[in-house]
């Protein structure tokens, strides 16, 4: 099975050409300058050079406080990007796995969000994300869009990486402590994709289309989760600092997060048969193998 992913750097995009290797799959990661959401005829002469089995489409304008000022950049590559991806795939009878955000919903809900539950985006990022979901709805009859949120991993910036390197500078951080949603390995979300991949290649049946939440198990704060960062990162002789837990309106950001991310993925269980690990699991295993790899290095 080869999988053009789009997004050559991203951090999902990046663990999926790890863990397709492992799984005896070939990623291909494509991106700028010759690969732009922006111009349709680098798409299309992508779908020419890689001939894939299955797309999936990872790259996005990800910088949520900053697409307030950038409606337009965000929408072009969140949603008309998306659009042209999907009409390339669906040109060449190709199914594709789009993957999209907590940020669809306003986070007011006291429960986790289900698939059917009303999107109600606050922010511009959000809004152009649920622009990319209809855009490949509407240009693909074989298609799937996976929503994750929290997402960490070894590369690239993220609320991991950003606190150890924090921690290094500070011997106190204070944390926000009234949002909650489900920290997310990439990692665990490349084996999920791969597996759905998988599954629409081989199986026709309309049920394993459409919108699915695809989360680790378990929840947390944003301050529970730092906590767990530092204990691990302590154990391993690394950076640690106290966490201060504070609300929300202490740390004003342009772009309203959601209070609640918390997304329900019992619907990919019981159709995809996918269920990834809890977050400590998919934590532990990020801690173990960086601080295997700095030990490597210093040895």
């Amino acid at each position: 099975m080869r999988v053009l992913v789009t997004g050559r750097s991203g951090q999902v995009a990046t663990c999926l050409a790890e863990r397709a290797a492992v799984h005896g799959y070939e990623a291909v990661l494509v991106g700028r300058p010759e690969f732009d959401l922006t111009d349709a005829s680098t798409i299309s002469a992508a779908f020419d050079r890689w001939n894939p089995d299955i797309v999936v489409s990872a790259a996005a304008y990800t910088a949520v406080d900053r697409a307030e000022n950038e409606r337009e950049l965000a929408f072009s590559v969140n949603s008309t990007g998306p659009a042209f991806v999907a009409a390339e795939a669906e040109a060449r009878s190709l199914p594709i796995i789009h993957i999209s955000t907590d940020y669809v919903f306003d986070g007011e809900l006291q429960r986790a969000y289900v698939e059917t539950d009303p999107t109600v985006p606050t922010t511009v990022y959000g809004q152009s994300k649920l622009g990319g979901e209809a855009a490949v709805s509407k240009h693909s009859t074989n298609w799937a869009v996976l929503r994750t949120a929290w997402v960490f991993s070894p590369f690239g910036r993220n609320f991991v990486n950003t606190m150890l390197q924090l921690a290094e500078q500070k011997s106190e951080i204070s944390v926000v402590k009234d949002q909650f949603g489900n920290p997310t390995g990439a990692h665990a979300i490349a084996d999920g994709i791969l597996a759905v991949a998988k599954n629409l290649i081989t199986d026709s049946r309309p049920q394993l289309r459409g919108i699915f939440h695809m989360v680790c198990s378990g929840s947390a704060t944003w301050c529970e989760f730092a906590e767990a960062i530092f204990q691990l990162s302590a154990r391993r002789g690394g950076p640690a600092a106290k966490v201060v837990g504070i609300m929300s309106d202490a740390y004003p950001t342009p772009a309203r997060r959601p209070a609640n991310s918390r997304l329900d993925s019992t619907l990919i269980r019981q159709i995809h048969g996918i269920k990834l690990p809890a977050w400590q699991v998919a934590l532990e295993d990020l801690m173990r193998r960086q601080y295997e790899q700095y030990a490597t290095f210093e040895g």
